[in-house]
């Protein structure tokens, strides 16, 4: 579980997220909503631990992020983030990156770690693909490669920016599935999305956030009767229509 506790953050000395506290759960599939410069993709730093907040305490897997041994947390939490590197390697190569934070000073991978890259490889259904160079793949192939490399890493806590930028229906349902079968064998998966459709469909809680704090936070099911989208985005649902919305 990641949990933050009155968490405040600032950019430039300018209050940027503000006393946000919330959970993601182990066995869910929690998704960060809200409108362009809420806080989102600020709030995974955050938990990931690649900027400090001024104030307040994150728990990893009930221990604080601020001071842990870097492969040590790197073992607890993976995150992916929304732009990345396009290096000119293999996919088994880029996925092999994964096992860094349980390498010796020798830098070989074990059989242990093999085990895991073929196994990340296999659920992505990058196995195909395996030694095809990187630059040569399309956008969602892409993204299914460096989603392997995260799930290589074995980290229980995984973190998604937007994951779904860029990729065709397919290839989201295809993600989707993925992350769905870490959710049922127990990790804590937490992506931003912009696609309030698809976060009311796949994610188990949503998290909704507006000028760094925190409007909702609850069950998916529930999200379009709790009026978070009005105050957050200042649209509403069309009654019947599922997940089409006018201005208010």
């Amino acid at each position: 579980m990641i949990h933050m506790q009155r968490v405040a953050f600032s950019y430039d000395s300018v209050p940027f997220i503000r006393e946000l506290s919330c959970e993601m759960a182990d066995g869910r599939i929690t998704g960060l909503l809200g409108p362009n410069g809420s806080g989102k993709s600020t709030c995974l730093k955050l938990c990931a631990g690649l900027i400090r907040p001024q104030s307040g305490e994150i728990l990893v897997g009930g221990a604080s992020v601020s001071g842990r041994n870097p492969r040590e947390f790197a073992r607890a939490l993976a995150f992916l983030p929304q732009s990345r590197p396009l290096p000119m390697i293999t996919v088994r190569s880029l996925v092999e990156n994964g096992r860094f934070p349980y390498l010796g000073f020798s830098r070989r991978l074990a059989p242990g770690d093999r085990t895991a890259v073929d196994s990340a490889l296999q659920m992505t259904g990058m196995a195909p693909l395996a030694e095809r160079e990187l630059r040569t793949l399309s956008g969602g192939e892409r993204q299914k490669a460096y989603l392997a490399m995260l799930i290589a890493q074995g980290a229980q806590h995984l973190l998604l920016d937007e994951p779904t930028t860029y990729l065709d229906i397919n290839h989201q349902l295809e993600l989707m599935d993925i992350l769905r079968t870490l959710r049922d064998a127990g990790r804590c998966v937490v992506m931003v999305l912009h696609d309030i459709d698809l976060a009311a469909a796949v994610c188990d809680n949503v998290i909704v956030m507006q000028r760094g704090g925190v409007v909702y936070s609850g069950a998916a099911a529930a999200l379009f009767d709790s009026g978070a989208l009005e105050q957050a985005y200042g649209v509403r649902p069309l009654p019947g229509t599922g997940t089409r919305f006018e201005r208010i």
